[in-house]
Protein backbone atom coordinates (compact mmCIF):
# COMPACT_ATOMS: atom_id res chain seq x y z
CA UNK A 1 0.00 0.00 0.00
CA UNK A 2 1.60 3.18 -1.16
CA UNK A 3 1.84 6.17 2.00
CA UNK A 4 0.61 9.02 1.47
CA UNK A 5 2.87 11.88 2.40
CA UNK A 6 2.60 15.00 0.64
CA UNK A 7 5.98 14.04 -1.73
CA UNK A 8 4.21 10.44 -2.52
CA UNK A 9 1.02 12.05 -3.87
CA UNK A 10 2.72 14.65 -5.68
CA UNK A 11 4.76 11.93 -7.46
CA UNK A 12 1.36 9.88 -7.83
CA UNK A 13 0.21 12.66 -9.85
CA UNK A 14 3.24 13.00 -12.10
CA UNK A 15 3.82 9.63 -12.46
CA UNK A 16 0.07 9.28 -13.48
CA UNK A 17 0.47 11.67 -16.13
CA UNK A 18 3.16 10.76 -17.43
CA UNK A 19 1.05 7.41 -18.21
CA UNK A 20 -2.03 9.31 -19.36
CA UNK A 21 0.06 10.84 -21.87
CA UNK A 22 1.97 7.38 -22.95
CA UNK A 23 -1.27 5.32 -23.39
CA UNK A 24 -3.88 8.54 -24.54
CA UNK A 25 -4.48 6.03 -27.60
CA UNK A 26 -4.26 2.39 -26.06
CA UNK A 27 -6.37 0.81 -24.27
CA UNK A 28 -5.34 -0.45 -20.59
CA UNK A 29 -6.64 -2.98 -18.63
CA UNK A 30 -5.71 -1.08 -15.56
CA UNK A 31 -6.02 2.56 -14.77
CA UNK A 32 -3.38 4.91 -15.20
CA UNK A 33 -3.74 5.69 -11.50
CA UNK A 34 -3.46 1.49 -10.58
CA UNK A 35 -0.77 1.66 -13.14
CA UNK A 36 1.28 4.32 -11.46
CA UNK A 37 1.28 3.16 -7.68
CA UNK A 38 2.67 0.16 -9.41
CA UNK A 39 5.43 1.21 -11.07
CA UNK A 40 5.88 3.24 -7.89
CA UNK A 41 5.98 -0.08 -5.78
CA UNK A 42 8.61 -1.46 -8.37
CA UNK A 43 11.16 1.22 -7.27
CA UNK A 44 10.37 1.39 -3.68
CA UNK A 45 9.57 4.95 -3.76
CA UNK A 46 6.58 3.78 -1.32
CA UNK A 47 9.65 3.63 1.40
CA UNK A 48 11.33 7.12 0.97
CA UNK A 49 10.28 10.33 1.38
CA UNK A 50 12.25 12.81 -1.14
CA UNK A 51 11.40 15.48 -3.44
CA UNK A 52 14.37 15.47 -6.05
CA UNK A 53 15.88 19.62 -6.69
CA UNK A 54 15.71 19.85 -10.51
CA UNK A 55 17.93 21.96 -12.38
CA UNK A 56 20.88 20.51 -10.52
CA UNK A 57 24.28 19.36 -12.27
CA UNK A 58 25.42 16.33 -10.97
CA UNK A 59 28.53 16.13 -12.22
CA UNK A 60 32.01 18.73 -12.40
CA UNK A 61 34.90 19.22 -14.43
CA UNK A 62 36.52 16.03 -12.72
CA UNK A 63 34.20 13.80 -14.47
CA UNK A 64 34.59 11.71 -17.25
CA UNK A 65 33.95 8.15 -18.49
CA UNK A 66 35.77 5.05 -20.15
CA UNK A 67 33.56 3.09 -22.46
CA UNK A 68 34.78 -0.33 -22.56
CA UNK A 69 33.34 -4.25 -22.82
CA UNK A 70 33.80 -5.99 -20.18
CA UNK A 71 35.84 -8.52 -22.01
CA UNK A 72 38.65 -6.02 -23.50
CA UNK A 73 40.77 -6.86 -21.13
CA UNK A 74 41.91 -10.78 -20.83
CA UNK A 75 44.35 -12.51 -18.56
CA UNK A 76 44.37 -16.17 -18.01
CA UNK A 77 42.45 -17.60 -14.70
CA UNK A 78 40.84 -14.54 -13.79
CA UNK A 79 37.06 -13.16 -14.69
CA UNK A 80 37.18 -10.48 -17.13
CA UNK A 81 35.68 -8.00 -14.98
CA UNK A 82 38.07 -8.31 -12.41
CA UNK A 83 41.11 -7.91 -15.26
CA UNK A 84 39.16 -4.33 -16.34
CA UNK A 85 38.73 -3.20 -12.24
CA UNK A 86 42.73 -4.12 -11.57
CA UNK A 87 43.70 -2.42 -14.90
CA UNK A 88 41.70 1.29 -14.15
CA UNK A 89 42.86 1.14 -10.70
CA UNK A 90 46.42 0.51 -11.68
CA UNK A 91 46.90 3.03 -14.47
CA UNK A 92 43.93 5.87 -14.34
CA UNK A 93 45.08 7.48 -11.44
CA UNK A 94 41.74 8.90 -10.34
CA UNK A 95 41.93 10.81 -13.88
CA UNK A 96 38.60 8.38 -14.57
CA UNK A 97 35.56 9.22 -12.57
CA UNK A 98 33.38 6.55 -14.24
CA UNK A 99 33.35 3.72 -16.36
CA UNK A 100 30.53 2.26 -19.01
CA UNK A 101 30.56 -1.16 -19.86
CA UNK A 102 28.94 -2.56 -22.59
CA UNK A 103 26.23 -4.82 -22.45
CA UNK A 104 27.64 -7.29 -19.17
CA UNK A 105 24.73 -9.38 -19.87
CA UNK A 106 23.88 -12.94 -21.24
CA UNK A 107 23.62 -12.55 -24.92
CA UNK A 108 23.17 -14.18 -28.37
CA UNK A 109 24.38 -11.68 -31.11
CA UNK A 110 25.78 -7.64 -31.67
CA UNK A 111 28.44 -8.38 -29.13
CA UNK A 112 26.04 -7.95 -26.26
CA UNK A 113 23.12 -5.83 -27.60
CA UNK A 114 20.71 -8.69 -28.36
CA UNK A 115 19.65 -9.60 -24.59
CA UNK A 116 19.00 -13.03 -23.33
CA UNK A 117 18.59 -11.95 -19.88
CA UNK A 118 18.22 -8.70 -18.13
CA UNK A 119 19.03 -9.64 -14.77
CA UNK A 120 21.92 -11.87 -14.86
CA UNK A 121 25.68 -10.82 -15.64
CA UNK A 122 27.35 -13.43 -18.36
CA UNK A 123 28.85 -15.77 -16.09
CA UNK A 124 31.92 -15.42 -18.46
CA UNK A 125 32.58 -11.64 -17.57
CA UNK A 126 31.97 -12.55 -14.12
CA UNK A 127 28.90 -11.86 -11.26
CA UNK A 128 27.11 -9.17 -9.46
CA UNK A 129 29.77 -9.05 -6.89
CA UNK A 130 32.56 -7.49 -9.58
CA UNK A 131 29.94 -5.23 -10.69
CA UNK A 132 29.14 -3.93 -7.65
CA UNK A 133 33.20 -4.03 -6.91
CA UNK A 134 33.52 -1.54 -9.70
CA UNK A 135 30.43 0.70 -8.93
CA UNK A 136 31.94 0.89 -5.42
CA UNK A 137 34.77 2.82 -6.69
CA UNK A 138 33.84 4.52 -9.94
CA UNK A 139 30.30 5.94 -11.30
CA UNK A 140 29.47 2.70 -13.13
CA UNK A 141 27.25 3.44 -16.70
CA UNK A 142 24.98 -0.16 -17.77
CA UNK A 143 23.34 -0.40 -21.17
CA UNK A 144 19.17 -0.50 -20.78
CA UNK A 145 19.08 -2.32 -23.86
CA UNK A 146 14.97 -1.21 -24.07
CA UNK A 147 13.95 -1.54 -27.41
CA UNK A 148 14.54 -5.03 -28.62
CA UNK A 149 15.82 -8.15 -26.75
CA UNK A 150 17.14 -11.66 -28.47
CA UNK A 151 15.26 -13.53 -30.41
CA UNK A 152 16.64 -16.59 -28.31
CA UNK A 153 15.28 -15.20 -24.82
CA UNK A 154 12.66 -17.05 -22.72
CA UNK A 155 10.41 -13.84 -23.35
CA UNK A 156 10.42 -14.78 -27.06
CA UNK A 157 10.26 -18.42 -26.89
CA UNK A 158 7.37 -17.94 -24.62
CA UNK A 159 6.08 -15.23 -27.06
CA UNK A 160 6.19 -18.48 -29.71
CA UNK A 161 4.50 -20.54 -27.09
CA UNK A 162 1.66 -18.04 -26.43
CA UNK A 163 3.05 -17.82 -22.75
CA UNK A 164 3.59 -15.60 -20.13
CA UNK A 165 5.95 -13.68 -19.58
CA UNK A 166 6.31 -13.00 -22.64
CA UNK A 167 2.73 -13.34 -24.52
CA UNK A 168 2.39 -9.96 -25.81
CA UNK A 169 5.90 -8.62 -25.67
CA UNK A 170 6.51 -7.71 -28.91
CA UNK A 171 5.38 -5.31 -31.96
CA UNK A 172 3.99 -7.24 -34.82
CA UNK A 173 2.73 -5.81 -38.19
CA UNK A 174 1.33 -6.92 -41.15
CA UNK A 175 3.35 -6.74 -44.43
CA UNK A 176 0.32 -4.63 -46.28
CA UNK A 177 0.49 -2.17 -43.19
CA UNK A 178 1.99 1.09 -44.80
CA UNK A 179 5.95 0.79 -43.58
CA UNK A 180 7.62 2.96 -46.22
CA UNK A 181 8.22 6.12 -43.98
CA UNK A 182 9.46 3.84 -41.13
CA UNK A 183 13.72 5.07 -40.63
CA UNK A 184 16.27 2.11 -40.20
CA UNK A 185 19.64 1.64 -39.57
CA UNK A 186 19.94 -1.47 -41.80
CA UNK A 187 19.29 -3.29 -45.23
CA UNK A 188 17.64 -6.27 -43.54
CA UNK A 189 14.06 -6.89 -43.48
CA UNK A 190 12.05 -4.84 -41.05
CA UNK A 191 9.68 -7.83 -40.78
CA UNK A 192 10.44 -11.26 -39.62
CA UNK A 193 7.98 -14.17 -40.00
CA UNK A 194 7.69 -16.54 -36.99
CA UNK A 195 5.01 -19.31 -36.50
CA UNK A 196 3.50 -19.14 -33.25
CA UNK A 197 0.84 -20.96 -30.84
CA UNK A 198 -1.85 -18.37 -32.40
CA UNK A 199 -0.73 -18.79 -36.30
CA UNK A 200 2.19 -16.94 -38.46
CA UNK A 201 2.73 -13.47 -36.95
CA UNK A 202 5.03 -10.58 -38.11
CA UNK A 203 7.65 -9.19 -36.21
CA UNK A 204 9.06 -6.33 -35.98
CA UNK A 205 13.01 -6.08 -35.97
CA UNK A 206 14.36 -2.68 -36.01
CA UNK A 207 18.23 -4.17 -36.03
CA UNK A 208 18.48 -7.33 -37.20
CA UNK A 209 16.48 -10.76 -37.02
CA UNK A 210 17.75 -11.61 -34.05
CA UNK A 211 17.24 -8.34 -32.01
CA UNK A 212 13.24 -8.40 -31.79
CA UNK A 213 11.50 -4.93 -30.72
CA UNK A 214 9.61 -5.17 -27.88
CA UNK A 215 5.95 -3.30 -27.54
CA UNK A 216 5.19 -1.14 -25.05
CA UNK A 217 1.97 -0.57 -25.79
CA UNK A 218 1.26 -3.14 -23.57
CA UNK A 219 2.05 -1.94 -19.92
CA UNK A 220 3.62 -5.70 -18.35
CA UNK A 221 6.55 -4.62 -20.87
CA UNK A 222 7.34 -1.39 -19.05
CA UNK A 223 6.67 -3.28 -15.96
CA UNK A 224 9.39 -5.08 -16.51
CA UNK A 225 11.80 -2.25 -17.64
CA UNK A 226 10.91 -0.53 -14.06
CA UNK A 227 12.34 -3.98 -12.15
CA UNK A 228 15.30 -4.00 -14.11
CA UNK A 229 16.22 -0.58 -13.00
CA UNK A 230 15.67 -0.76 -9.23
CA UNK A 231 17.66 -3.95 -9.62
CA UNK A 232 20.43 -2.15 -11.59
CA UNK A 233 20.34 0.54 -9.28
CA UNK A 234 20.61 -2.00 -6.16
CA UNK A 235 23.97 -3.48 -7.48
CA UNK A 236 25.30 0.20 -7.87
CA UNK A 237 24.70 1.37 -10.92
CA UNK A 238 24.51 4.89 -11.10
CA UNK A 239 24.43 6.02 -14.87
CA UNK A 240 21.78 4.27 -17.63
CA UNK A 241 22.23 4.60 -21.19
CA UNK A 242 18.55 3.86 -22.90
CA UNK A 243 20.70 2.33 -26.01
CA UNK A 244 18.14 2.78 -29.33
CA UNK A 245 15.34 4.64 -27.13
CA UNK A 246 14.35 6.99 -30.09
CA UNK A 247 12.96 3.85 -31.97
CA UNK A 248 10.92 2.42 -28.88
CA UNK A 249 7.31 3.20 -30.00
CA UNK A 250 6.09 2.08 -33.71
CA UNK A 251 3.14 3.54 -35.45
CA UNK A 252 2.67 2.19 -38.51
CA UNK A 253 2.07 4.92 -41.53
CA UNK A 254 4.63 7.38 -39.58
CA UNK A 255 8.59 6.98 -39.21
CA UNK A 256 8.63 5.51 -36.23
CA UNK A 257 11.45 7.42 -34.94
CA UNK A 258 11.25 9.94 -32.13
CA UNK A 259 7.53 9.60 -31.56
CA UNK A 260 5.57 11.51 -28.63
CA UNK A 261 5.41 8.40 -27.00
CA UNK A 262 9.06 7.70 -26.85
CA UNK A 263 9.83 11.29 -25.47
CA UNK A 264 7.35 10.21 -22.87
CA UNK A 265 8.67 7.15 -21.94
CA UNK A 266 12.56 8.94 -21.21
CA UNK A 267 10.13 11.52 -18.70
CA UNK A 268 8.96 8.97 -17.11
CA UNK A 269 12.33 7.16 -16.61
CA UNK A 270 13.95 9.71 -15.26
CA UNK A 271 10.79 10.73 -12.88
CA UNK A 272 11.42 7.36 -11.25
CA UNK A 273 14.75 7.18 -11.28
CA UNK A 274 16.16 10.42 -9.64
CA UNK A 275 13.24 9.81 -6.92
CA UNK A 276 15.05 6.56 -6.05
CA UNK A 277 18.09 7.66 -6.64
CA UNK A 278 18.74 11.80 -6.76
CA UNK A 279 22.16 11.76 -8.74
CA UNK A 280 21.66 9.09 -10.84
CA UNK A 281 21.64 9.92 -14.65
CA UNK A 282 19.80 8.96 -17.77
CA UNK A 283 22.05 9.42 -21.10
CA UNK A 284 20.44 9.18 -24.28
CA UNK A 285 21.68 7.34 -27.48
CA UNK A 286 20.15 8.62 -30.48
CA UNK A 287 21.77 8.18 -33.36
CA UNK A 288 20.30 10.50 -35.39
CA UNK A 289 20.64 14.23 -37.54
CA UNK A 290 21.45 16.90 -34.59
CA UNK A 291 17.96 18.63 -34.26
CA UNK A 292 16.38 15.73 -33.41
CA UNK A 293 19.05 14.29 -31.35
CA UNK A 294 18.91 17.92 -28.91
CA UNK A 295 14.76 17.37 -28.58
CA UNK A 296 15.61 14.61 -25.90
CA UNK A 297 16.99 17.15 -23.20
CA UNK A 298 13.17 17.69 -23.44
CA UNK A 299 12.85 21.19 -21.15
CA UNK A 300 15.38 19.53 -18.73
CA UNK A 301 12.79 16.80 -18.01
CA UNK A 302 13.85 13.83 -20.15
CA UNK A 303 18.01 12.84 -20.16
CA UNK A 304 20.56 14.48 -17.87
CA UNK A 305 22.85 13.53 -21.32
CA UNK A 306 22.62 13.12 -24.72
CA UNK A 307 25.71 11.76 -26.92
CA UNK A 308 27.07 14.25 -29.10
CA UNK A 309 26.81 12.46 -32.13
CA UNK A 310 27.29 15.34 -34.76
CA UNK A 311 30.79 15.57 -32.87
CA UNK A 312 32.64 12.45 -34.34
CA UNK A 313 32.03 12.93 -37.97
CA UNK A 314 32.82 16.64 -38.01
CA UNK A 315 35.90 16.57 -36.29
CA UNK A 316 37.16 13.76 -38.33
CA UNK A 317 35.83 15.37 -41.28
CA UNK A 318 37.87 18.60 -40.06
CA UNK A 319 41.44 16.86 -38.76
CA UNK A 320 41.48 15.26 -42.51
CA UNK A 321 40.40 18.44 -44.38
CA UNK A 322 42.48 20.94 -42.18
CA UNK A 323 39.43 23.38 -42.42
CA UNK A 324 37.41 23.79 -39.20
CA UNK A 325 34.62 25.63 -40.80
CA UNK A 326 32.24 23.18 -40.54
CA UNK A 327 32.91 22.15 -37.17
CA UNK A 328 32.76 26.10 -35.89
CA UNK A 329 29.57 26.57 -37.44
CA UNK A 330 27.78 23.37 -35.70
CA UNK A 331 29.71 24.83 -32.52
CA UNK A 332 27.91 28.52 -32.92
CA UNK A 333 24.83 26.48 -33.47
CA UNK A 334 24.49 24.15 -30.11
CA UNK A 335 22.26 25.68 -27.37
CA UNK A 336 24.28 25.58 -23.97
CA UNK A 337 22.59 22.82 -22.05
CA UNK A 338 20.79 24.02 -19.16
CA UNK A 339 21.31 23.59 -15.66
CA UNK A 340 20.59 19.80 -14.85
CA UNK A 341 21.72 18.84 -18.27
CA UNK A 342 25.02 18.49 -20.10
CA UNK A 343 26.40 16.84 -23.40
CA UNK A 344 27.85 13.40 -23.41
CA UNK A 345 31.04 14.05 -25.77
CA UNK A 346 32.74 11.02 -27.40
CA UNK A 347 34.64 11.29 -30.27
CA UNK A 348 34.74 7.63 -30.69
CA UNK A 349 32.89 4.32 -29.69
CA UNK A 350 32.42 0.35 -30.20
CA UNK A 351 30.15 1.52 -33.12
CA UNK A 352 31.30 3.48 -36.04
CA UNK A 353 31.63 6.87 -37.20
CA UNK A 354 27.68 7.96 -37.87
CA UNK A 355 26.88 9.53 -40.93
CA UNK A 356 23.17 10.26 -39.92
CA UNK A 357 24.26 12.91 -37.40
CA UNK A 358 26.29 14.54 -40.02
CA UNK A 359 23.15 15.08 -42.10
CA UNK A 360 22.27 18.54 -42.93
CA UNK A 361 25.77 20.15 -41.34
CA UNK A 362 28.10 18.31 -44.23
CA UNK A 363 27.20 17.92 -48.05
CA UNK A 364 27.14 14.78 -49.49
CA UNK A 365 30.05 15.12 -51.72
CA UNK A 366 31.49 15.87 -48.51
CA UNK A 367 30.33 12.69 -46.69
CA UNK A 368 31.54 10.64 -49.77
CA UNK A 369 35.07 12.27 -49.64
CA UNK A 370 34.78 11.18 -46.02
CA UNK A 371 33.96 7.66 -46.45
CA UNK A 372 36.45 7.58 -49.12
CA UNK A 373 39.25 8.52 -46.87
CA UNK A 374 38.31 6.52 -44.29
CA UNK A 375 38.29 3.34 -46.89
CA UNK A 376 41.84 3.76 -48.20
CA UNK A 377 42.76 4.31 -44.19
CA UNK A 378 41.71 0.56 -43.80
CA UNK A 379 38.50 1.10 -42.96
CA UNK A 380 33.98 -0.25 -44.08
CA UNK A 381 31.43 1.42 -44.59
CA UNK A 382 27.87 -0.24 -43.37
CA UNK A 383 24.66 1.26 -44.77
CA UNK A 384 21.04 1.73 -44.21
CA UNK A 385 17.86 0.92 -46.39
CA UNK A 386 16.19 4.34 -47.78
CA UNK A 387 12.35 4.42 -48.30
CA UNK A 388 13.32 4.04 -52.27
CA UNK A 389 15.06 0.65 -51.72
CA UNK A 390 18.48 2.54 -52.25
CA UNK A 391 21.11 1.80 -49.79
CA UNK A 392 23.06 4.89 -48.12
CA UNK A 393 25.73 4.91 -46.07
CA UNK A 394 24.73 5.08 -42.21
CA UNK A 395 28.83 4.56 -39.99
CA UNK A 396 32.25 4.35 -40.81
CA UNK A 397 33.46 1.26 -39.32
CA UNK A 398 37.23 2.06 -38.19
CA UNK A 399 39.68 2.71 -35.70
CA UNK A 400 40.03 6.06 -34.75
CA UNK A 401 43.39 6.29 -34.98
CA UNK A 402 43.79 4.83 -38.17
CA UNK A 403 41.20 7.26 -39.40
CA UNK A 404 43.44 10.01 -37.92
CA UNK A 405 46.68 8.39 -39.71
CA UNK A 406 46.45 11.10 -42.38
CA UNK A 407 44.29 13.93 -44.35
CA UNK A 408 42.32 13.76 -47.57
CA UNK A 409 45.68 13.99 -49.32
CA UNK A 410 47.02 10.08 -47.78
CA UNK A 411 48.63 8.86 -44.80
CA UNK A 412 51.58 11.17 -43.15
CA UNK A 413 53.71 11.21 -40.19
CA UNK A 414 51.51 13.21 -37.91
CA UNK A 415 48.86 10.47 -36.83
CA UNK A 416 49.64 10.44 -33.44
CA UNK A 417 49.59 14.39 -32.90
CA UNK A 418 46.53 14.79 -34.96
CA UNK A 419 44.63 11.93 -32.54
CA UNK A 420 45.75 13.67 -29.26
CA UNK A 421 44.78 16.85 -30.79
CA UNK A 422 41.02 15.71 -31.62
CA UNK A 423 41.12 14.37 -27.74
CA UNK A 424 42.47 17.60 -26.68
CA UNK A 425 39.31 19.97 -28.82
CA UNK A 426 36.75 16.94 -27.40
CA UNK A 427 37.90 17.57 -23.43
CA UNK A 428 37.82 21.63 -24.09
CA UNK A 429 34.38 21.38 -25.12
CA UNK A 430 31.08 22.01 -22.87
CA UNK A 431 29.90 18.35 -21.68
CA UNK A 432 31.28 15.46 -19.78
CA UNK A 433 33.91 13.50 -21.87
CA UNK A 434 33.32 9.46 -22.91
CA UNK A 435 36.82 8.20 -23.48
CA UNK A 436 36.65 4.80 -25.73
CA UNK A 437 39.17 2.41 -24.27
CA UNK A 438 40.33 1.83 -27.23
CA UNK A 439 40.90 5.14 -28.24
CA UNK A 440 42.98 5.48 -24.61
CA UNK A 441 45.78 3.20 -25.47
CA UNK A 442 45.66 3.82 -29.10
CA UNK A 443 44.74 0.34 -30.65
CA UNK A 444 44.74 -0.12 -34.63
CA UNK A 445 41.78 -1.63 -36.77
CA UNK A 446 41.66 -5.80 -35.86
CA UNK A 447 40.96 -6.90 -39.37
CA UNK A 448 41.43 -10.65 -37.80
CA UNK A 449 38.67 -9.85 -35.35
CA UNK A 450 36.60 -8.99 -38.60
CA UNK A 451 37.10 -11.97 -40.76
CA UNK A 452 36.31 -13.97 -37.51
CA UNK A 453 32.69 -12.21 -36.83
CA UNK A 454 31.98 -11.28 -39.76
CA UNK A 455 31.03 -7.85 -38.40
CA UNK A 456 32.32 -4.72 -39.72
CA UNK A 457 32.09 -3.01 -36.42
CA UNK A 458 34.34 -5.85 -35.29
CA UNK A 459 37.15 -3.62 -36.50
CA UNK A 460 36.99 -1.54 -33.50
CA UNK A 461 36.54 -3.84 -30.81
CA UNK A 462 39.99 -5.63 -30.26
CA UNK A 463 40.62 -7.59 -27.20
CA UNK A 464 43.90 -7.20 -25.55
CA UNK A 465 45.77 -10.01 -23.32
CA UNK A 466 46.13 -7.86 -20.57
CA UNK A 467 49.78 -8.73 -19.75
CA UNK A 468 50.59 -7.60 -23.64
CA UNK A 469 48.85 -5.05 -23.17
CA UNK A 470 50.84 -4.03 -20.13
CA UNK A 471 54.00 -4.77 -21.92
CA UNK A 472 53.45 -2.15 -24.34
CA UNK A 473 52.39 0.69 -22.16
CA UNK A 474 55.40 0.31 -20.08
CA UNK A 475 57.57 0.83 -23.47
CA UNK A 476 58.10 4.94 -23.51
CA UNK A 477 58.62 4.03 -27.49
CA UNK A 478 55.80 2.90 -28.36
CA UNK A 479 52.61 4.27 -29.64
CA UNK A 480 50.20 2.83 -27.31
CA UNK A 481 52.62 4.45 -24.29
CA UNK A 482 52.82 7.53 -26.15
CA UNK A 483 48.88 8.21 -26.56
CA UNK A 484 48.30 7.03 -23.24
CA UNK A 485 49.96 9.44 -21.42
CA UNK A 486 49.58 12.61 -23.40
CA UNK A 487 45.90 11.98 -22.91
CA UNK A 488 45.61 10.97 -19.09
CA UNK A 489 48.28 14.29 -18.82
CA UNK A 490 45.28 16.08 -20.51
CA UNK A 491 42.50 14.90 -18.17
CA UNK A 492 44.51 15.71 -15.64
CA UNK A 493 44.93 19.20 -16.43
CA UNK A 494 41.15 19.15 -17.37
CA UNK A 495 40.36 17.64 -13.91
CA UNK A 496 41.93 20.82 -12.49
CA UNK A 497 40.03 23.78 -14.35
CA UNK A 498 36.89 25.45 -13.46
CA UNK A 499 36.09 26.79 -16.83
CA UNK A 500 36.36 22.89 -17.75
CA UNK A 501 32.95 22.62 -15.87
CA UNK A 502 30.57 20.42 -18.06
CA UNK A 503 27.80 23.86 -17.82
CA UNK A 504 30.85 26.23 -17.65
CA UNK A 505 29.94 29.00 -20.55
CA UNK A 506 31.49 28.36 -24.18
CA UNK A 507 31.89 30.85 -26.98
CA UNK A 508 33.05 29.99 -29.94
CA UNK A 509 36.13 31.80 -31.54
CA UNK A 510 36.62 32.96 -35.25
CA UNK A 511 40.15 32.65 -35.87
CA UNK A 512 40.41 31.93 -39.32
CA UNK A 513 39.75 28.09 -41.32
CA UNK A 514 42.84 26.14 -40.41
CA UNK A 515 42.70 27.32 -36.48
CA UNK A 516 39.45 25.87 -33.89
CA UNK A 517 38.92 28.07 -31.43
CA UNK A 518 36.72 28.62 -28.38
CA UNK A 519 36.53 30.22 -25.05
CA UNK A 520 35.77 28.65 -21.78
CA UNK A 521 34.56 30.22 -18.22
CA UNK A 522 33.89 29.00 -14.93
CA UNK A 523 30.38 29.30 -13.78
CA UNK A 524 31.53 32.18 -10.95
CA UNK A 525 33.08 33.74 -14.11
CA UNK A 526 36.66 33.78 -12.47
CA UNK A 527 38.88 31.57 -14.56
CA UNK A 528 38.81 31.58 -18.16
CA UNK A 529 40.31 29.55 -20.72
CA UNK A 530 40.89 30.36 -24.50
CA UNK A 531 40.90 26.31 -26.38
CA UNK A 532 43.01 26.92 -29.40
CA UNK A 533 44.04 24.42 -32.13
CA UNK A 534 45.84 24.28 -35.43
CA UNK A 535 43.90 21.48 -37.59
CA UNK A 536 46.20 21.33 -40.49
CA UNK A 537 49.79 20.04 -41.34
CA UNK A 538 51.21 23.40 -41.22
CA UNK A 539 52.79 25.96 -39.18
CA UNK A 540 50.45 28.78 -38.48
CA UNK A 541 50.71 31.79 -36.64
CA UNK A 542 48.45 32.86 -34.18
CA UNK A 543 48.26 36.83 -32.83
CA UNK A 544 47.74 36.69 -28.92
CA UNK A 545 45.41 40.26 -29.70
CA UNK A 546 43.13 38.20 -31.59
CA UNK A 547 41.67 36.31 -28.85
CA UNK A 548 41.52 39.36 -26.61
CA UNK A 549 43.38 38.04 -23.53
CA UNK A 550 42.72 41.13 -20.47
CA UNK A 551 45.90 42.86 -20.05
CA UNK A 552 45.88 43.08 -16.47
CA UNK A 553 45.87 39.20 -16.03
CA UNK A 554 48.63 36.98 -16.27
CA UNK A 555 47.92 34.14 -18.81
CA UNK A 556 49.58 30.51 -19.12
CA UNK A 557 49.50 27.40 -21.54
CA UNK A 558 48.49 24.73 -18.95
CA UNK A 559 49.34 22.14 -21.70
CA UNK A 560 53.01 23.67 -22.03
CA UNK A 561 53.63 25.78 -19.27
CA UNK A 562 54.53 28.45 -21.75
CA UNK A 563 53.41 32.20 -20.10
CA UNK A 564 52.98 34.81 -22.29
CA UNK A 565 54.28 38.47 -21.36
CA UNK A 566 52.85 40.83 -23.82
CA UNK A 567 49.12 40.70 -25.57
CA UNK A 568 50.63 41.27 -28.33
CA UNK A 569 52.40 38.21 -29.35
CA UNK A 570 52.47 36.23 -32.29
CA UNK A 571 52.99 32.59 -31.60
CA UNK A 572 53.49 29.60 -34.57
CA UNK A 573 51.11 27.02 -34.05
CA UNK A 574 53.18 23.34 -34.55
CA UNK A 575 50.89 21.16 -36.55
CA UNK A 576 47.96 19.52 -34.47
CA UNK A 577 49.17 21.81 -31.63
CA UNK A 578 46.67 22.65 -28.76
CA UNK A 579 47.08 25.44 -26.71
CA UNK A 580 44.48 26.08 -23.09
CA UNK A 581 45.11 29.58 -22.29
CA UNK A 582 44.22 30.85 -19.04
CA UNK A 583 44.00 33.28 -16.30
CA UNK A 584 44.03 31.02 -13.44
CA UNK A 585 46.23 28.13 -13.94
CA UNK A 586 45.14 24.77 -11.93
CA UNK A 587 41.30 26.48 -10.88
CA UNK A 588 39.30 23.93 -9.66
CA UNK A 589 36.47 26.96 -8.67
CA UNK A 590 34.66 27.72 -5.11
Amino acid sequence: MLRRTESTVQLLDRVRMHLETIYRDTPLQVTPEDLARELIQVMRLDEADCTPESHVNYWTQRDSIVITYGDTLLREDEKPLVTLKTFFDSHTEGMISGIHILPFYPWSSDDGFAVLDYSSVNEFLGDWGDIQAIASSYDLMADLVINHCSSRSLWFENFLRGQDPGKDYFFTASPDDDLRAVVRPRTSPLLREVETSEGTKHVWCTFSHDQVDLDFRNPDVLRQFVSIVRQYLDNGVRIFRLDAVAFLWKIPGTNCLNLDETHEVVRLMRTLVEHANPGSLLITETNIPNRENLSYFGNANEAHAIYNFSLPPLLVNTLITGNVRHFKTWLMSMPPAQNGTTYFNFIASHDGIGLRPAEGLLSDEELDLMVETMLHFGGHVSYRALEDGQNKPYEINISLFDALQGTTAGPDTWGIERFVCAHAIMLGLEGIPGIYIHSLVGTRNDYQRVQNTGAYRSINRHQWQYDELEALLNREDTTHAQVFSRIKELLSIRGRQAAFHPNATQFTLHLGDNICGFWRQSIDRRQSIFCITNVSAEMLPLSLCDINLIGTDEWVDLVSGTQFQSREEVLELQPYQTLWITNKADYAGT
